[in-house]
């Protein structure tokens, strides 16, 4: 087949949002001027109820490839989860049952359909790998462990780390690279995608299948959602924008984001043009656009492709109504909490108030209010509802069920 030229968004395949592409971007792009369709794969270990925007780079990258006709896999890593992936991880994980796992995973493929496609000419597949590994008998496994060597292993930097600290590395924590690496062999797949933050993992996935199917697996790795500070939207930060989420809660939560995360999100989690984002980032640098206003064309971008433009608006206006009028910052903390928690409990574990005195003599001089129900908080025992709170004059908070 004659070599075409890449089409605009094939260049757009290549380069938005990815951090490296292995052996090369050559080699990709060679395999996509020839015409050749490839199959690609994302692996999701299913360690919490619900994907999030975190999962949602990878799968609107891996819905490009789909559209461009290209066949893609949703891997569910039901038995990896069981094992817990090791990386950037300090301590060793808490081992999850497969019954726990398979309970995390019930939602994720009418969530991720909102961003790829299960149906139609080219519908993606899903896959487990409970299928390979949980077959996988002691002299498989020696056989495969037999493919790395323990120095492979510990040019991971967390491994190292822990070591020098004096902290435990367990076997099957070393084992898990491997068995994410064999699911490349297993599905006999032409490459893999994921965040940076597996680029180890994947590149042993790469190693194995040069190894025993002689076969050059690609490997594309985005990049993670963070500020120029480096510091990540996730979990710990209370911001973590879950695909769960109302359209409600998204827009609160995009607009609770430090600045620096305005720029990246658009370029990761929006569908807004490269040439419309750099306008903005000039915009913002040279003050003809205020960040807040730049963070709710992000709001609605985001919005827009989970829930529709009509949604994006009406969340819009409903922050609008909450926020600006009451003049309320957009930088407040979310918190997690479930309803049956006391509120007490709540702001002294996220640090919002300082102790239980200093949340009885708020309560005393009437200085706590939910102001989505303009309730003012007058008992000590009072729950963990859903709503943004005022503490006092100047601290807010809102809280999510």
């Amino acid at each position: 087949m004659n070599k075409k030229d890449i089409k605009p968004n094939e260049k757009d395949l290549l380069i938005r949002g990815i951090s490296s592409i292995y052996p090369s971007k050559k080699f990709l792009e060679d395999k996509i001027l020839k015409g050749e369709k490839v199959t690609i794969y994302l692996g999701i270990d299913p360690t919490g109820p619900t994907l999030h925007l975190g999962h949602a780079i990878p799968l609107k990258k891996l819905s490009e490839f789909q559209k461009l006709g290209h066949k893609i896999i949703l891997l569910m890593g039901d038995f990896t989860a069981m094992i817990g992936d090791p990386t950037d991880k300090s301590a060793i994980r808490k081992q999850l049952t497969h019954k726990e796992v398979m309970s995390n995973l019930k939602n994720y493929k009418k969530q991720a359909s909102k961003l790829i496609s299960f149906s139609g000419k080219n519908p993606a597949q899903i896959k487990f790998n409970s299928k390979w590994l949980g077959k996988m008998n002691f002299e498989n496994v020696l056989s495969l462990a037999s493919k790395m060597t323990v120095q492979q292993m510990l040019e991971r930097d967390m491994f190292d780390k822990r070591i020098k600290e004096g902290k435990p590395v367990s076997i099957h924590e070393f084992m898990y690279p491997l068995m994410q690496g064999y699911d490349s062999v297993a599905m006999d797949v032409d490459g893999e995608i994921g965040g940076n933050d597996q680029t180890f993992n994947m590149l042993c996935g790469r190693d194995l299948m040069k190894s025993i199917k002689n076969k050059e697996k690609f490997v594309i790795t985005m990049k993670l959602l963070e500020d120029n500070s480096g510091k990540k939207m996730g979990k710990t930060e209370g911001n973590m924008l879950a695909l769960s989420d109302s359209a409600d809660d998204m827009y609160g939560k995009v607009m609770s984001w430090t600045d620096g995360l305005i720029i990246p999100a658009m370029e990761l989690c929006t569908n807004m043009s490269t040439l419309e984002i750099e306008k903005i980032s000039k915009d913002i640098e040279s003050n003809k656009i205020n960040p807040k206003d730049a963070k709710m064309l992000l709001a609605k971008g985001i919005i827009s492709i989970f829930y529709g433009d009509e949604k994006a608006k009406d969340a819009k206006d409903n922050w609008e109504k909450t926020f600006s009028k009451k003049e309320i910052p957009t930088d407040i903390p979310n918190i997690q909490s479930k309803r049956d928690i006391l509120l007490i409990e709540t702001l002294i574990k996220e640090k919002i108030i300082l102790s239980k005195n200093d949340f009885r003599r708020l309560i005393d001089e009437g200085a706590i209010t939910n102001l989505d129900t303009n309730e003012k908080i007058k008992s000590y025992k009072h729950l963990s509802e859903k709503g943004v709170y005022r503490i006092g004059k100047k601290r807010f908070c809102k809280i999510l069920n």
